[in-house]
């Protein structure tokens, strides 16, 4: 699949446990390396700005000259400065999805689509300018808290979440394992109030499933990572070969933040005979079908059903839309989250990386789900005697239309 191996593309909503931004209004123009050998800082320019570069940087460098010369905290750091006005550069697009991420917190960010980091194990997003969760991952310290999707997060640590952004609050939340992130939610029907969450390290499976009997396969996909092809291959395997009657297969992608755009369409591969998975658009509205390639062990399953919810967000929607257009799929659950666009992620020397927003993503149908979500066919939701009972009602609504089938 050529068009999907020329980038490392993802598709994710930040991630709570996985590090901290750095912040503030910052410059950054590919190229430019920084020496700094004494107070104030003495600049070396290894790489010159292309020549198609039309912006006066003088600016820039009167105002690094004057932090360095005057700031009253002195010595500064100018690496911390560098990355500073890198990400500040990519902030000023507006897109919470285009960000830079110095070493730490790339590297962190690796780690945790690949399903191992250090935190609290909760994904966040912006609604309305609203600082929200996602969704709790799977066996996380965020989950056993009773921390659930869609919780608006009002303070952290005491402090106004107001205003900020996606990753300043990342770096409000993380930290060590074994301390304590405090939090102040509003959750609909119910009070503000406060929960800590002890943070930890955290590993999870991104692909497992059990035999709901009567022919029916229950296979829950958490995330979309580095090792999931490999977990979704293993998973087939047991099904086709435990099973001795398969006629109804479950798909569970609630709360399911997203990852790898290649993930999702090699699961959705396994579903889809032929025709598009999914649609990319570039900056100039050109079209391009990503159509399934290979035979799945799927296709000829009589009866898919989808779970999702408003943590699905991303690769979870694109495989929950191309199994509802392709093989007419029943999606159960809430509306999913609504995240449209597609990220190249890119590593650097040093470390660090950078997720720039490159495209949309289209449903088979050529539908932009992004910021409206994908609606369930049947609305299913959890109620708090459910929730406190640990009584999974979507998962029972499938199972039962499964066995009917």
């Amino acid at each position: 699949m050529n068009s999907l191996e020329k980038f490392q593309r993802i598709l994710i909503v930040f991630l709570v446990a996985i590090g901290f931004f750095y912040g503030g209004y910052y410059f950054g123009k590919r190229g430019y390396l920084f020496e700094v050998r004494k107070n104030p800082p003495q600049i070396k320019i290894i790489n010159q700005s292309p020549s198609s570069q039309t912006v006066d940087f003088s600016l820039f460098w009167k105002v690094w000259d004057m932090v360095g010369q005057d700031y009253l905290e002195r010595p500064v750091d100018p690496q911390e400065m560098l990355y500073g006005a890198i990400s500040g550069m990519v902030n000023s697009l507006g897109d919470p999805y285009t960000s830079f991420l110095p070493p730490e917190v790339n590297k962190a960010i690796g780690d945790a689509i690949n399903g191992s980091y250090t935190g609290i194990g909760a994904e966040l997003g912006l609604k309305e300018g609203q600082l929200i969760v996602i969704a709790p991952l799977d066996g996380s310290p965020a989950k056993a808290a009773g921390i659930r999707s869609g919780d608006k997060i009002l303070e952290i640590e005491g402090s106004s979440s107001l205003g900020l952004t996606v990753t300043e609050a990342v770096s409000k939340i993380r930290g060590e394992a074994g301390t304590i992130s405090t939090l102040k939610l509003q959750r609909a029907g119910v009070d503000p109030f406060v929960v800590t969450i002890k943070r930890g390290v955290i590993t999870i499976a991104s692909v497992k499933w059990e035999d709901k009997g009567d022919g029916t396969a229950y296979i829950r996909v958490s995330r979309f990572g580095g090792d999931t092809n490999q977990e979704w291959q293993k998973v087939v395997s047991q099904v086709n070969t435990q099973m001795d009657q398969l006629d109804a297969i479950i798909v569970d992608v609630r709360g399911n933040p997203g990852g790898y755009l290649q993930s999702a369409f090699y699961l959705g591969d396994e579903f889809v005979k032929k025709g598009p998975i999914l649609w990319e658009e570039d900056s100039l509205g050109k079209q391009t079908s990503l159509d399934a390639e290979r035979p799945g062990s799927f296709e000829a399953i009589p009866a898919i059903y989808v779970l999702i919810d408003e943590g699905s967000a991303s690769a979870a929607e694109i495989l929950a839309a191309a199994l509802k257009d392709n093989v007419n799929a029943t999606l159960l659950g809430v509306k999913s989250f609504g995240k449209g666009t597609i990220q190249d992620a890119k590593d650097f020397e040093d470390g660090s990386g950078v997720h720039i927003t490159i495209a949309k993503w289209l449903t088979p149908k050529k539908v932009w789900v992004h910021g409206k979500g994908i609606d369930p066919d049947t609305v299913v939701e959890q109620t708090e005697e459910s929730i406190t009972a640990e009584q999974d009602l979507v998962l029972e609504k499938a199972v039962e239309l499964a066995k009917k089938y």
